[in-house]
């Protein structure tokens, strides 16, 4: 260990070299994952949000930004069935958003049922719910300048209905483009011309007592003519809509993998390098009578030592960044297992690449220590 530290701090330009190559590598994983990641949960957010168990929708509704109206009957039936202890509606759609200086925003208006659960961005559900008006619909916190509302609360109109913006919510920020608006599913009914008793969503929550799974399976036999989704089913679906097949998902996914591939050649490519620039140390060794397990040992330590150094520069220069493009990025993400996972993979790769530099080194001639 000792002789590793003394054999990097011997030429402490190349050390720096070394570094800057895996923390280069470490953040450019850690910020690509964390807009994969963002977007992935972004995908899935609102039906997450819900704490209901089970989602029917319209037949082959891929993701909840696309929905289409059902019919009355479905919830009715639904209710119907034994588990279901009681449901609930959900929708969103495109809508006309007027701003207070007259100027036309497109919006995405979500609506929900009062019962989807606390953390579903809807006014009803806050504790200011007996404050709130009928007409109240919230918004992101990060869609505050496009909405250009001044001050709260705001009067605006939404497809030329009028709407009081009483309160900002956090976590919902947009990543179809446009800003999010929230209201109650009664108020969206209105705002975008459905009928008060259709649903765009129907959410059952299911007994204490009674399989999700088995309820799920009764659902289907009393609807055969709309899908039944678990909640984890739907999230996943949307998930894998946006990822696959949309240019949006596929452009990050793609960007995100590209990004851990140029990492892993840069870090392998860097460590190689310092090592072969050592080869006639290890040529000394060898002439002094080192063994080569002694010698590989040393090449290793120096392949993780650069690679604990790198990567934690590299991780503490990602947290900035990733909070900055918040700022623009709302939807941006970085789970707490990413930079643990970002870190473990840069010091495998750091290993495995010293593998090619022991080979080297192992094979090198002690005699031309003597020659150089």
């Amino acid at each position: 260990m000792q002789l590793a530290w003394h054999n990097i701090l011997h030429d402490r330009t190349r050390f720096l070299v070394t570094v800057l190559g895996v923390l280069f590598a470490a953040f450019l994983m850690v910020f690509q994952g964390s807009l994969l990641a963002g977007f992935l949960r972004a995908a899935s957010r609102f039906v997450e949000a819900s704490d209901l168990d089970i989602w029917i929708t319209a037949r082959g509704v891929q993701a909840f930004e696309f929905g289409a109206p059902l019919q009355a009957r479905v919830q009715e039936l639904a209710a119907g069935v034994p588990g279901v202890v009681e449901t609930g509606r959900a929708c969103m759609a495109f809508a006309v958003y007027r701003k207070l200086d007259g100027q036309q925003q497109v919006v995405a208006l979500v609506g929900a049922d009062p019962n989807l659960g606390k953390h579903f961005p809807v006014p009803e559900m806050t504790e200011r719910s007996d404050e709130l008006s009928p007409e109240s619909v919230t918004y992101d916190e990060s869609d505050r300048g496009v909405l250009e509302t001044v001050s709260l609360p705001a009067r605006v109109e939404i497809n030329g209905h009028r709407a009081n913006i009483e309160e900002e919510v956090h976590g919902f920020g947009g990543f179809l483009g446009v800003p999010v608006l929230f209201t109650s599913y009664r108020n969206a009914a209105r705002y975008l011309g459905f009928g008060q008793e259709e649903g765009m969503y129907i959410v059952a929550r299911v007994a204490k007592g009674y399989s999700v799974l088995q309820v799920q399976h009764s659902l289907k036999q009393r609807l055969p003519e709309v899908d039944v989704l678990t909640r984890q089913e739907f999230a996943h679906k949307s998930r894998m809509y946006w990822v696959t097949k949309t240019g949006a998902g596929s452009a990050i996914t793609t960007a995100a993998v590209l990004g851990f591939l140029i990492g892993l050649v840069v870090v392998s490519q860097t460590i190689y390098a310092n090592t072969m620039e050592n080869i006639e140390e290890y040529a000394t060794l060898k002439a002094l009578g080192a063994s080569r397990k002694f010698v590989a040992r040393i090449v290793v330590l120096q392949s993780l030592i650069c690679g604990v150094v790198g990567s934690v520069f590299g991780l503490v220069a990602a947290v900035p960044a990733t909070i900055f493009a918040k700022s623009f990025i709302p939807w941006i993400h970085t789970p707490e297992w990413l930079p643990l996972v970002i870190m473990a993979v840069s010091l495998l790769m750091c290993a495995l690449a010293s593998v090619a530099s022991v080979r080297s080194s192992l094979a090198v001639d002690p005699g031309r220590v003597f020659r150089a």
